[in-house]
């Protein structure tokens, strides 16, 4: 055998390597992104219901906190 035959098996069998390692890495990259994906999903999910609560509690906590000022002036008011 040649030593450019030789070099040439070696160079193929690292190319095969390298391909085989390429798509492996690929493959993982698509799980991982996929999963970013749905942690992604969740989190928007989180915050938009966390939203919702806070806008239903700040409704409902700015006509309470303007009733205690009035009730609070009352009482200021009748003292007198």
């Amino acid at each position: 055998m040649d030593w450019a035959q030789i070099l040439v098996i070696i160079l193929a069998i690292f190319l095969a390597l390298f391909l085989l390692l390429g798509v492996i890495l690929v493959a993982l990259l698509i799980k991982v992104t996929q999963q970013i994906k749905s942690v992604t999903a969740s989190a928007e999910r989180t915050v938009k219901n966390i939203e919702g609560t806070v806008a239903g509690l700040s409704k409902g906590t700015t006509p309470l906190a303007v009733a205690r000022i009035l009730m609070k002036q009352a009482k200021k008011f009748k003292k007198r």
